[in-house]
């Protein structure tokens, strides 16, 4: 590969390309990719989203896809760019961890019946039915279950690398064949039962990985989802014509219909109507718009049709970007990436020179090749890391199992580090500390205005509607039996009551935003709308503050409104602030010291929830923000951001306990299996133990929810 070197005169001209990579298994490739790819000619920077599996890479461009594929394989993993892998390869490889898990287990239950029995003290003829009955029953599982690894180990070690599933391929592998030759000479001990153990518990971790990167990436997909998938292109003669949203091109002009999603970026030419912008601003009111009205991908015309002259198309639209910035801002969280780096790149070489060692010392010793191989493969099995492995996920698992039965579901595992560091807060408004639903005040209208009201409202989807049957439901009233309603967009419903007619009609005031006016014959009634706060908001930043976690309010709504629940909360506030402006807000926060969780729930929160240090959104927002946030809350009450931030520092002192543990078990066990004192079934005895121990610790966490916090 000939390529000019990357200079600051040519960054300008860098080409940027995405790849699925999805064989990286540990921190140590992710490190061995950014390290190892920029050393080419061409190639300015390689940055892993470990999570999606994803490798971004930005490059001369001179230097081709089938390049940087090439050096990717050479450095030991297979790579596609993101447009020509339709998410199949990673929903293949979790269908195939899933059954090798299975597989797995099954084997491992029925190999360890059989070996209770011989350690129960069957001899002889039995002993030796029951070890063939456990190799025909481990080698397919192994070889079934082993792929994962197997090929993983092979693809490094065909170009002359390593990673983690090499020591653990050749322990199985070594284990395996010394049962066999156990099995077929007669011999008294078979390792059948610790080979298939280790593959069960390595496979389940991985499995919950896999599933964990699968919901992530669906995020991504939600997001674009939103996007009208086409629109009607008006030609020079008036006439239209339907055009798949990946054939638009920026000028072309565009008739919105109501009730349809955009498709692209664009201003409006002809025409006036309201629009649902919600997924973008955050903003739940109706955003009314007319001509020189920019209008975004992904926004529904509530209103009239209009037409648009096409700005930014396909992938160039808002939201396209921010799904862009949703998926790269995910690569910045490092610091536990870090730390696992440094312990796997040390893994691997430590366990190769202890096993061999092990098995040369003893050669030297004159142990024959029987007795020092037996003794190399229990170094293998015992240094297995899975007490270290188990120490931060079940500790997780315990502590999001108790949050969860208080209301917040945490998606990612490594969440609870980060909200343990978090020491400072960022609260979007709308829908975050309040509601985010048009809550309407009928104090006002009597028990038959009441009953008619409901029987408009409950014939509508508008957004004011929907709030005011909400709130007229919940204090019981039932709907009068109102006649042939129509809906006029823009304008309301109307319809027959008792021979009068009654309506819900679009007031002539300012407040039209946020009013709705009832007209029964004559008599016209005004009702207003409000966005509460959530009952608990002033508390749950009041317990946050006593963790010592200062919040202040970075929201996209307009300044009045933000203002005023400032006021109310007593918090510094932003108001009227874009999307990049909150990343930037972030960053600022980041490089001066501080570690920020970002709480909101618009689609224009979605890049600072993934760029935020930690991140939570409300249930109740969108699908996009949800999946790129790390934990989501249930209800009308905010204290479980308060409680999850207590329940992860407490998470974070059983993590550490278990690392302790680990350590210790590792100090201790090592040695003994170097001076032969430990066989392999006692190896994988005494790491199944030291996990039990790991999980045992980590099952305190359950009842940390359950405490009041204020």
């Amino acid at each position: 590969m000939a390529a000019p070197a990357i200079t600051h005169e040519t960054d300008a001209l860098l080409k940027g390309t995405r790849f699925t990579v999805p064989g990286m298994r540990c921190a140590g490739c992710i490190a061995k990719i950014e390290r190892e790819l920029p050393k080419l000619d061409g190639v300015a920077a390689a940055r892993v989203n470990f999570s999606a599996k994803r490798v971004a890479v930005e490059h001369d461009p001179s230097v081709t896809e089938a390049d940087l594929t090439e050096a990717l394989l050479k450095l030991g993993f297979e790579a596609q760019p993101i447009e020509a892998n339709p998410l199949g390869v990673e929903t293949q490889e979790r269908k195939t961890l899933v059954r090798a898990l299975g597989v797995a287990g099954f084997g491992m239950m029925n190999i360890m019946l059989l070996s209770v029995s011989i350690w129960s003290g069957a001899e002889g003829a039995t002993r030796e039915l029951f070890h063939w009955l456990s190799a025909l029953i481990a080698m397919p599982v192994i070889a079934y279950s082993g792929r994962p690894f197997f090929s993983s180990a092979w693809m490094a070690l065909k170009y002359r690398r390593t990673n983690m599933d090499v020591p653990i391929s050749i322990g199985v592998i070594l284990a395996t064949a010394l049962s066999l030759y156990e099995t077929i000479t007669g011999g008294g001990h078979a390792y059948f039962e610790s080979a298939v153990m280790l593959l069960f518990f390595l496979l389940a971790g991985r499995a919950l990985d896999a599933e964990m990167r699968t919901r992530t990436r669906a995020g991504i997909g939600a997001l674009l989802g939103r996007m009208g998938k086409s629109a009607s292109v008006i030609g020079p003669d008036g006439t239209t014509t339907r055009m798949a949203a990946g054939d638009l091109e920026p000028g072309m002009l565009v008739l919105v219909a109501a009730g349809e999603a955009l498709a692209a970026d664009g201003e409006v030419e002809d025409g006036t109507s309201t629009i649902d912008n919600s997924m973008l601003t955050g903003e739940s009111t109706p955003e009314p718009v007319g001509p020189r009205s920019k209008v975004h991908a992904g926004a529904i015309n509530l209103g009239a049709p209009f037409r648009m002259r096409l700005t930014r198309t396909a992938d160039d639209t808002a939201l396209a970007e921010i799904a862009r910035l949703m998926d790269e801002a995910g690569q910045s969280r490092s610091h536990y990436v870090r730390i696992a780096d440094r312990a796997s790149r040390a893994y691997a070489p430590a366990v190769h020179t202890l096993a061999a060692l092990a098995f040369v010392g003893w050669m030297i010793a004159g142990a024959g090749w029987h007795q020092s191989l037996v003794i190399a493969i229990a170094v293998l099995i015992i240094t297995c890391p899975c007490a270290m492995g188990l120490a931060v996920p079940t500790a997780q698992v315990v502590a999001s199992g108790a949050l969860l039965k208080r209301g917040l579901l945490v998606k990612d595992g490594s969440a609870l580090e980060r909200l343990a560091e978090t020491d400072v807060a960022l609260f979007d408004k709308t829908g975050t500390l309040t509601l985010g639903e048009p809550r309407a005040d009928i104090s006002g209208l009597d028990a038959e205005a009441r009953s008619v009201a409901l029987g408009l409202a409950q014939s509508s989807r508008h957004p004011l509607s929907r709030g005011l049957a909400e709130s007229l439901r919940r204090e019981g009233v039932e709907a009068a039996a109102v006649q042939g309603v129509e809906e006029i967009s823009g304008q309301g419903l109307s319809g027959t009551w008792n021979g009068l007619r009654v309506a819900l009609e679009r007031p002539d005031s300012h407040s039209a935003d946020l009013a709705t006016r009832l007209r029964i014959g004559d008599a016209v009634e005004t009702i207003t709308f409000s966005d509460p706060l959530r009952p608990d908001a002033a508390e749950t930043i009041a317990a946050m503050r006593d963790q010592g976690i200062e919040a202040s309010i970075l929201s996209g709504d307009r300044s009045e409104a933000v203002e005023a629940a400032a006021q109310t909360l007593g918090m510094q506030a932003r108001a009227q602030v874009s999307p990049q402006a909150k990343l930037a807000a972030l960053e600022e926060l980041r490089s001066s010291g501080k570690r920020p969780l970002m709480v909101g729930d618009g689609l224009n929160d979605g890049p600072a929830l993934a760029a935020a240090h930690a991140s939570i959104a409300p249930g109740t927002a969108s699908d996009a923000s949800q999946q790129a946030a790390d934990a989501v809350f249930i209800g009308d009450r905010l204290m479980p951001v308060a409680l999850a931030i207590r329940v992860a520092r407490r998470t974070m002192q059983i993590v550490r306990q278990n690392f302790v543990f680990a350590i210790g078990y590792n100090v201790l066990a090592v040695p003994l299996a170097l001076f032969g004192y430990v066989t392999p079934l006692i190896a994988a005895i005494a790491m199944s133990v030291s996990s039990l121990v790991v999980v045992a610790n980590s099952l305190r966490l359950a009842g940390s929810a359950k405490e009041p916090i204020a």
